[in-house]
């Protein structure tokens, strides 16, 4: 996932300028990404915007910073948090399920089910941990929703579990708290604002298709939202933390913006 790399062309030289566009390749894709640029950014354009010598390394990345930090801004204040992403028809849906990590599929560790919990801590009043059992007697809400990935490609996929929502009432969390931490089995951890996560089709999935989710796709529990890119929905959860304390994620630490949403 997320494999691309900025190369110059056979024979050219690779200048200064030329290397720090490469350094700073994923923080234009991001800006470009969600349209607030238009086009692609000439060493020109980013003298500009920067006002200063381009071979400043700091100061072109604080400045193209700025850009995804202020996009971030906008979708979190254009995010209308009652309306509703399009559903589709069981016929579309995709089995199995895409597999998307940041390794390949053969690299997968399957969870132990058996002695699996749901750990949760922060503003939570209620921090008993969940057996999967508890989870699976909640009511469970299914979504027939698309799921999109940063890379371009998108599929139909048929999801089911319990409502995000819901799940934070029943234990208490504190709904008025920035955002929602999920920790996965791996080492991947990723955060979304607590708006999308009491979206009302954002769901701790426990089923695809109508049947529980195995073991490279997410068992025994994921997130599964309509509002965010794929990345923002971990596989494999093992602790929910709910804080006011920006969390970042996974990729964010890579370069990629943080909202990611669709």
């Amino acid at each position: 996932m997320f494999r691309n790399v900025f190369k110059p062309r056979r024979g050219s030289i690779t200048t200064p300028d030329q290397s720090l566009l490469a350094e700073n390749r994923k923080l234009i894709e991001r800006i470009d990404r969600r349209k607030l640029l238009r086009g692609s950014l000439s060493l020109g354009a980013l003298s500009l915007l920067t006002g200063c010598d381009i071979s400043d390394r700091s100061s072109v990345q604080g400045v193209l910073k700025a850009f995804s930090d202020f996009n971030d801004g906008v979708q979190a204040a254009l995010f209308d948090p009652a309306r509703l992403a399009p559903t589709f028809s069981p016929d579309r849906v995709v089995k199995p399920p895409r597999f998307n990590a940041y390794y390949e599929i053969e690299d997968v560790k399957p969870v132990d089910l058996s002695t699996w919990k749901l750990e949760l801590s922060g503003l939570i009043a209620d921090k008993r941990p969940w057996t999967l059992e508890q989870i699976s007697a909640l009511p469970e809400q299914e979504e027939i929703i698309r799921h999109v990935c940063v890379e371009g490609w998108d599929y139909i996929g048929q999801w089911s579990g319990p409502n995000l929502k819901d799940f934070l009432t029943r234990v208490g969390a504190d709904l008025s708290a920035k955002y929602i931490a999920f920790h996965g089995h791996d080492d991947y951890m990723e955060s979304i604002d607590m708006a999308s996560a009491l979206h009302p089709q954002t769901i701790l999935a426990t089923r695809y298709a109508g049947e529980p989710i195995t073991a490279p796709f997410g068992a025994p529990l994921r997130l599964r939202t309509a509002v965010k890119l794929g990345f923002k929905n971990p596989k494999w959860i093992r602790a929910i933390e709910v804080t006011n304390t920006y969390p970042g994620g996974f990729w964010e630490k890579q370069g990629f913006n943080w909202f990611a949403g669709l």
